[in-house]
């Protein structure tokens, strides 16, 4: 399992760091988990092949982590993209966004690929390939809206992730709504990827301790947070610093990492 991570800010727009948004690759398989504001440009400034990403899966759909899609699809387009793209989005979601990427303009029968809108519900296994797969569960993070649903057109689904293929494992946490949403997964894995906008860093090092991942990974950063956050990692005992990485957009992780 590889993981690069094209985007790192938080929901503030940045000039350091663009929208919140992982490649998780394994197996031939690439899967681009979120796809906030400019998530086109940072592809291409990665040097990544658009036509190489497989999939795309969908956490939530705050602005940030999915309007850069009609955009997506629409450079997939241009850059004569032949295979199916896949798009994963929880199954409460589906109707939202068909008609989303419908009023955008994108018409599946003027695109030269297959685009498929795969719906899917929390806790149970999805398979991407052979030995490659994802499995979700709710967590609290939209919960403080929904008292402004109206005639019940909102879903509410923000998920957390479990990704494993032969060899590795790693929990995405996505935004959560409080530092319980960390537990969700009661299970040791090599990488523990959580955002930082929505807890605090002694959050971090309750996560540590309690479930001992072989690494926790730091993402969805903001600018004012990043000060913070940095004064809190130099502040660590040596011996915990080599077990949280802060990351920064272009980081690449695997297994050997």
């Amino acid at each position: 399992m590889k993981i690069k991570f094209l985007g790192t800010g938080s929901g503030k727009t940045s000039l350091n760091r663009y929208h919140s948004s992982l490649l998780i690759s394994s197996s031939n398989y690439n899967l681009l988990v979120d796809c906030g504001d400019g998530i086109s440009k940072v592809i291409l400034t990665q040097n990544i092949d658009f036509n190489s990403i497989d999939s795309v899966l969908i956490s939530h759909f705050h602005s940030d982590h999915f309007s850069g899609l009609p955009s997506l699809i629409t450079q997939m387009k241009l850059s004569s993209r032949k295979n199916e793209l896949g798009i994963f989005v929880h199954s409460s979601e589906k109707d939202f966004l068909e008609d989303f990427i419908f009023h955008s303009y994108i018409f599946k029968a003027r695109i030269n690929f297959k685009l498929s809108i795969i719906p899917f519900n929390e806790e149970k296994e999805i398979k991407l390939s052979k030995d490659f797969s994802f499995y979700s569960k709710l967590n609290s993070h939209l919960d403080k809206y929904r008292k402004y649903n109206q005639k019940n057109k909102l879903g509410f689904a923000s998920l957390s992730f479990l990704f494993k293929d032969d060899e590795n494992s790693c929990i995405y946490s996505g935004d959560v709504g409080n530092e319980n949403d960390l537990y969700l997964f009661d299970q040791k894995v090599d990488l523990f990827i959580t955002e930082t906008s929505h807890i605090k860093f002694e959050n971090v090092l309750d996560l540590l301790g309690k479930l001992d991942p072989a690494k926790i990974i730091l993402t969805h950063i903001g600018d004012d947070f990043e000060k913070s956050l940095s004064d809190s990692f130099l502040s660590l005992p040596e011996n915990l610093k080599s077990f949280i990485i802060s990351a920064y957009d272009g980081l690449e992780l695997n297994h050997s990492s």
